[in-house]
């Protein structure tokens, strides 16, 4: 049986959803007018998160400092964002794909997969359903969002990337020629800016230039692994399931970018403490511990760089992970370069409540997990800013707001529940 897969994709959705609760609350609509997500307009820092279609016609991007957006467009209206009300939109219109497929798989915060095989006997006609689909998130919902169909996930995300918004389109194997080779090959999911630059320095532009291109030359530039993987997506290969339960988390990783620029090592410093308790956070919430850490950084130039090293053993405890953190900050930065963003991450993920057992107990260590847990605790119950470290007490950096929101909806739900709501 040949297989039926949709890409849901909300339509700029932390603006939409934004603009939806202003709507319902009987507020104009922020996306009739230019306006965008993210950073402070007083201070002119942080960096847009979505924009508005008119603020599109400013060339306002995604991505690019507030300052700049707001050189743009001095008139921009800009909103800072709200993760609780993204968490809270993100599952009721994932609730609503649910009526409809048998099986969902969150890809994202806005974006899910559906799997549709073997439902033609119900819903003779796909394009018909996924219009349903986009009309009753918007109906019910308030904002707008693309559905692709297609055989394979990477076909049907294509097809959601075409004309927006609030649209519905199809790419079959039949139309990969027609439909995908002609676009540019930085358009291809998962070819980023460096790889981009790599392809079109070979002369491969388009998608149907990589598709046709050697397989063996491609690895050559890429490596063999991403090579293949590229490869394929531009040739429309796809196996991956969509899955109802998400895979075990691979890694956790956590950044923040900087109103302003760190140039001493005590802020740095501080800054990873903040990383490092919030990643160590989740990670001991989903039973993990990490055995390898990475920093990353990147300065004025918009470029990232990292270290990463492994530990003796795997760990979850803060103290531990912000040490290993600093000595790879002191390889990795200098200090000749501002600092714009500083990231932390934590791969090779062990799960289970067991951890290796030593001979000779280690009580500072337990002295740190004991702590963990009761900051853990506290801030579960009454939010993250019920208790902080003592180094970073003054610091202004708020990081880890998307798990928060995450935890909040979480317990308002099970408190729902409870009260037979």
């Amino acid at each position: 049986m040949e297989r039926l897969i949709f890409h849901i994709d909300v339509n700029s959705a932390y603006l939409s959803w934004e603009a939806a609760r202003r709507v319902a609350a009987g507020e104009p609509d922020i996306r009739l007018v230019p306006s965008a997500i993210g950073g402070d307009r007083e201070k002119r820092t942080g960096i847009i998160l979505a924009k508005s279609i008119p603020a599109k016609q400013y060339h306002v991007r995604t991505g690019e400092p507030v300052s700049m957006a707001l050189r743009k467009c001095p008139g921009l209206l800009l909103l800072r964002p709200d993760f609780r009300l993204y968490e809270k939109n993100s599952r009721a219109f994932m609730q609503i794909c649910r009526r409809y497929a048998p099986v969902v798989e969150k890809f994202s915060i806005d974006e899910c997969f559906l799997d549709m095989t073997g439902t033609g006997s119900i819903y003779p006609d796909p394009t018909a359903v996924a219009g349903a689909i986009k009309d009753a998130i918007r109906e019910e919902l308030g904002f707008t969002v693309n559905v692709g169909i297609g055989p394979n996930k990477i076909l049907a995300k294509m097809a959601s990337d075409f004309e927006k918004p609030d649209k519905v389109h199809t790419l079959f194997t039949a139309d990969i020629e027609e439909k995908l080779w002609p676009l540019p090959v930085r358009e291809l999911f998962s070819v980023g800016g460096a790889t981009a630059e790599k392809l079109e320095k070979a002369h491969i532009r388009t998608i149907g230039d990589l598709a046709n291109a050697e397989l063996r030359r491609v690895q050559l530039l890429l490596g063999k692994k991403p090579g293949q993987q590229i490869w394929d997506y531009a040739n429309g290969r796809d196996d991956s399931p969509v899955l109802a339960e998400p895979e075990k988390a691979k890694g956790y990783s956590i950044s923040t970018t900087l109103e302003a620029d760190v140039t001493t090592l005590p802020e740095a410093h501080n800054i990873l403490l903040l990383l490092a308790d919030g990643v160590t956070r989740r990670m001991r919430a989903d039973q993990a511990r990490g055995g390898c850490v990475a920093v990353t950084i990147r300065g004025r130039d918009f470029k990232n760089h990292s270290h990463q090293r492994k530990l003796a053993e795997p760990t979850d405890i803060t103290s531990e992970v912000y040490a290993e953190a600093k000595l790879l900050l002191a390889e990795l930065w200098k200090q000749r370069v501002p600092l714009r963003l500083l990231g932390l991450s934590m791969t090779d993920i062990q799960f289970g409540d067991t951890a290796q057992l030593s001979l000779f107990a280690d009580a500072k260590k337990e002295k740190e997990r004991r702590l963990d847990q009761a900051m853990d605790s506290l801030r579960n119950a009454f939010g993250t800013d019920a208790v902080v470290r003592g180094a970073v007490y003054h610091s202004q950096l708020q990081v880890g707001k998307k798990y928060e929101a995450q935890l909040k909806n979480r317990r308002d739900g099970s408190a729902g529940q409870k009260n037979g709501e």
